[in-house]
Order: structure tokens, then C-alpha cells, then sequence
């Protein structure tokens, strides 16, 4: 599934609009605001798309757009604001905004866009994420295990990309829960029971020999390969 980050902080809109575009199909991420949606954009985030508002607390959605552009990052956007004037959708665009839409808009329009943006050619796939035997390709979120499907849940997928994103690097459980169960009333528990299961899976799968959830005692978790498994 395309995967596509909503930054909006109005709950009630970016609850009503994440529900809206799954049911067509898509999978939506929320951040509140223009610092969190930054956290998840770093380099090889591999979002397919972002939903844009413009007028956030903190960061604002031009002055994320304006970074984003500045570092290379070539995401489609769509920007969705009541800041509806020709200037400043002009600014919008020239900072970096592929599309436009001026809340309120019609639902059935903002798909028609954001399928458009997804469907332009050129748009790059997001690259193989790898660690030893482990790959994920995130454009399908398939999963392999010494070229083998490995059969995985949609959350479990979801934390072994977080994992596969930040090698040699720990990932917090804050971290996990944040990108995992963002829309989910599931406390940092839940991230506990979901690295339990991820790794009897790994223990039990064959061609994974040395592969394992490493626990960083107050730091977090990380994706570790003995040498041998490299």
C-alpha cells in the first residue's frame, strides 16, 4: 500500500481524513505538527506521499516544505490550508508544493490529487532496506529472509521497516510506539508483546542464523547480525 504522512493538527479533521484514506486503500500516518512530521522525514523515510496543512504550531507546514525541498527530499506533496489565496498558493508551489487543495474541499477531489501524484511518472521507488540476511522492499512492505517471504503482520512489518531504517543505531520504545500504534489507544506495552512476537518468529524462521532483536537496556532495540550471518 502507498504509504502517506498527514500532517494536520486538528484531531478531529486528521482522524476523519486518515479513516477516509484507508478505506480507499492507503496507508496514512498522522503528526500533530511541523516538528514530528520533520522526525519522520528524515533521509529514507519512504513515504509515497504528504498531506500538508499549512498553518501548524511550531514549525509550519511552508517552513517544513522550504526544508524538505532544501535537502533534496523530492516526496510528492499535497498541500491542504484555508490560506486559499493566489498568493499564497503561489508561494506554496514556488517553495516546493505539488498540488493545492483549499480546505473545505470535496473528499472525492482530494483522492482524484493524491492518486494523480502517486501515479506520476518518475516517481522513484523507495530503495531495498537490508540488514544481513533481512530485506524489506517498502514499496509492497514485503518482507524476505534470505530471499524467502517471511510471513509477518502489518504492525510487525511496521516495526521491523522502523528497525531496518536506523541500522547500528537503537530505537526507542517511544520511537516504535510512535510510528507503530500512532493511531492506536494501545499503551508502550503493546510494544513489548509485538518485539516478543517478532522474535520468536525470527528464532523460529530458517536461514536467519545470528539475526536478532538486540534490547539496549534504556536506549531501545536494534537490528543486529553476527558476522557470520552478514
Amino acid at each position: 500500500m502507498p504509504r502517506v504522512l498527514l500532517v494536520e493538527d486538528t484531531p478531529d479533521i486528521a482522524l476523519w481524513l486518515a479513516a477516509a484514506l484507508r478505506q480507499s486503500g492507503l496507508e496514512v500516518d498522522i503528526a500533530p505538527d511541523g516538528q514530528q512530521a520533520l522526525a519522520r522525514l528524515q533521509p529514507g523515510h519512504g513515504w509515497d506521499a504528504l498531506l500538508l496543512d499549512l498553518q501548524l504550531p511550531g514549525l509550519d507546514g511552508l517552513s517544513l516544505l522550504q526544508q524538505l525541498r532544501q535537502c533534496g527530499d523530492t516526496v510528492p506533496v499535497l498541500v491542504l490550508t484555508a490560506r486559499a489565496s493566489v498568493p499564497d498558493r503561489v508561494l506554496g508551489l514556488n517553495l516546493g508544493a505539488d498540488d493545492y487543495l483549499p480546505k473545505p474541499f470535496d473528499l472525492s477531489e482530494l483522492e482524484a490529487r493524491l492518486q494523480a501524484l502517486l501515479r506520476r511518472p518518475g516517481r522513484s521507488a523507495a530503495p531495498v532496506l537490508r540488514n544481513g540476511p533481512l530485506e524489506m522492499r517498502p514499496d509492497s512492505g514485503e518482507v524476505l529472509l534470505s530471499g524467502q517471504p517471511l510471513a509477518v503482520s502489518p504492525r510487525e512489518a511496521a516495526a521491523l521497516r522502523v528497525l531496518l531504517e536506523s541500522p547500528r543505531r537503537t530505537v526507542s520504545k517511544e520511537q516504535l510506539h510512535q510510528r507503530v500504534f500512532a493511531d492506536d489507544s494501545a499503551g508502550l506495552d503493546a510494544v513489548e508483546v509485538l518485539i516478543y512476537r517478532l522474535r520468536r518468529k525470527l528464532e523460529a524462521a530458517e536461514g536467519a542464523p545470528g539475526l536478532r532483536i538486540t534490547t539496549f537496556r534504556g536506549m531501545g532495540y536494534m537490528l543486529t547480525v553476527d558476522a557470520g550471518a552478514a
